[in-house]
C-alpha cells in the first residue's frame, strides 16, 4: 500500500524541504558504512512528514474531504474488504 502513497506524500515532504534549503549537506553525516541524518534533520523530516499527513484532500470514491492518514486508514479497510472477499477488486486512491 506504500507504493499508492510515496509520490503523494512522502516524496513531496523530502523535494519541499530540499527546495525550501530546510535540509542541506551538512545535515547528512557520510562514513565508510554509510550516509545517516543528523538527528535535528530527523526531526525536521518527521515534522514535516507529520504535517502533511494532516493535510486535507478529497477521497477519489467517497467524495468528502480526510486527512492523508484517515485516507490511508480508508484505504487499509478497503483492502481488508477486498482480502476478506466483501469486494472484488481494490479502488487504489488517486489524485489524478
Amino acid at each position: 500500500m506504500i507504493e499508492e502513497f510515496r509520490p503523494q506524500v512522502a516524496e513531496p515532504v523530502v523535494i519541499s524541504l530540499f527546495n525550501n534549503r530546510e535540509l542541506k549537506k551538512d545535515d547528512f553525516l557520510v562514513t565508510e558504512l554509510g550516509v545517516t541524518m543528523e538527528p535535528s534533520a530527523k526531526r525536521k523530516v518527521l515534522a514535516a512528514y507529520e504535517h502533511r499527513l494532516g493535510t486535507e484532500v478529497r477521497h477519489p470514491l467517497f467524495g468528502y474531504k480526510l486527512s492523508y492518514r484517515r485516507v490511508m486508514e480508508v484505504q487499509a479497510r478497503l483492502l481488508s474488504r477486498v482480502l476478506s472477499g466483501e469486494i472484488a477488486e481494490y479502488p487504489p486512491f488517486s489524485r489524478r
